[in-house]
């Protein structure tokens, strides 16, 4: 219900702020669970993808620091997030999402870079999928990256790519992973050059950064 209820609110809120978005490709979404991928670009681009995939409900890893605060760990757990300790993840961090997968109410929104700062794609999300038996879903967002430039109303744009189905039979070693990744990342291009063939990533936290 809060899940809903929030979602609502959010809605609204960055329509004020920023206008109407554009999600494209919807048809391709699965009627049942799954694992929406994609790169991480800004904070907020969790929030684009619950939104463009909506009526469908996400579930989410974020960093176990933020349960330490009562406040973040209520609100965190009423919007399906679980935490996961970045340097060591354990068993849980596999375990708990392919849980939530097979209950079947919830899908995943996973960012195999794991970091707004990194390109690499790791492979967590190819062997939660094929545990759990759902597809990977690409994903890419376009638009301002940091809240302040919402408010310039500068067009978000959400797109779904084709669905990846991980063969029972592939075994995810180092060839398999390599193999899902590199689907991965041609959706990924592949979905940019349909939103914007000029369109071009620049990291604008590292670049602030960089300038310090």
């Amino acid at each position: 219900m809060f899940y809903s209820f929030l979602r609502v609110v959010i809605r609204i809120i960055l329509f004020i702020v920023n206008g109407k978005a554009t999600y494209l490709n919807r048809d391709r979404l699965p009627e049942g669970p799954y694992i929406l991928v994609g790169p991480h670009r800004t904070w907020f681009d969790p929030v684009y993808f619950a939104l463009a995939a909506s009526p469908r409900k996400f579930s989410f890893m974020a960093k176990e620091e933020l349960f330490q605060n009562s406040i973040f760990r209520w609100l965190l757990h009423h919007v399906n997030g679980f935490p996961v300790n970045r340097d060591n993840p354990g068993p849980s961090a596999i375990k708990t999402p392919v849980r939530m997968l097979r209950r079947g109410d919830l899908s995943l929104i996973m960012f195999p870079s794991g970091s707004r700062h990194s390109s690499e794609l790791k492979g967590g999300a190819a062997l939660i999928a094929k545990m759990a038996k759902v597809p990977l879903v690409p994903a890419v967002y376009q638009g301002p990256l940091t809240f302040k430039r919402l408010f310039s109303r500068k067009r978000v744009t959400v797109a779904f790519g084709e669905p990846i189905t991980i063969d029972r039979h592939l075994k995810l070693d180092e060839d398999g992973q390599a193999t899902i990744e590199q689907q991965m990342q041609a959706a990924f291009d592949a979905l940019d050059q349909q939103i914007d063939p000029d369109f071009h990533y620049v990291d604008v936290t590292a670049e602030h950064a960089e300038k310090k």
